[in-house]
């Protein structure tokens, strides 16, 4: 239970990460606010109670992330970290900008490196570190090469900490399917099983305090992309591909 529980919600301006910080201040948690925008965090730190503080940082840049880990220590040792960062840029590879793909490399990559390196000093014994895959870092699907190749990258460094780290640190790994947030609503197909914000966060909430590894949902999602990714390539690629031309039809249909 995060009754007391200091925790700390990287990414928690907006979307999954400003739910999720709702959801463990409802439950009594102390939490630790972090994400580039000092406004936006101000403004969360205006709905919640007194107790909670904003540290903002950038997940990209190794020394802002130093900086924020130095102002967080004395603050004692922490329960949880939860990284749910991320850049998003749809689009076609030969249609997408190479220095804002880089960018998104460094922020959902790198990002999610930094915080592997820094956090665990933070994080009292047993304590947990939860980085955000996605359902994207399943298999690649179409117009969201990079993110899906980051994120799959993500999921790859997570599996390596769980291993690494066992018996210190309590390595937990997060891939959410479809969420309606500023980010997805980039998306120009129709994206099935989406849910709210406050789902996803009520989700990664109660999965985090089970003993499974990866917290994924909505299940009527993830259980078939996890499916179709375990089946030889000469069976998943046509499967993916009608489904993708399958979701193309939907979002036609929804524009008539």
């Amino acid at each position: 239970m995060p009754e007391g529980e200091l925790i700390w919600i990287i990414g928690a301006s907006e979307g999954i990460g400003a739910a999720l910080a709702h959801h463990y201040a409802a439950a009594g948690a102390r939490l630790v606010l972090s994400a580039r925008s000092e406004d936006k965090l101000n403004a969360m730190l205006a709905e919640l109670d007194g107790k909670h503080i904003a540290v903002p940082l950038d997940v990209s840049d190794r020394a802002s992330v130093e900086a924020a880990a130095r102002t967080i220590a004395p603050l004692g040792p922490l329960a949880r970290v939860v990284h749910l960062a991320a850049m998003y840029d749809p689009g076609h590879v030969r249609d997408l900008d190479a220095d804002k793909a880089a960018q998104l490399v460094t922020t959902n990559l790198m990002g999610s490196f930094h915080i592997a390196q820094i956090a665990p000093s933070l994080l009292r014994q047993g304590g947990q570190l939860a980085l955000c895959g996605s359902v994207a870092g399943y298999i690649g699907l179409p117009k969201g090469q990079i993110y899906s190749a980051s994120k799959a990258a993500v999921i790859n460094l997570t599996e390596s900490l769980r291993l690494e780290l066992a018996g210190a640190v309590d390595v937990r790994l997060i891939c959410p399917g479809f969420v309606d947030t500023r980010l997805t609503r980039q998306n120009d197909f129709a994206m099935p099983a989406i849910i709210t914000p406050e789902a996803a966060a009520g989700a990664i909430a109660r999965g985090l305090n089970t003993r499974r590894f990866e917290v994924h949902f909505p299940k009527r999602l993830t259980l078939g992309l996890k499916l179709l990714s375990a089946l030889p390539y000469w069976a998943a690629l046509p499967l993916l591909r009608r489904f993708m031309r399958a979701q193309s039809t939907k979002n036609t249909e929804t524009i008539s």
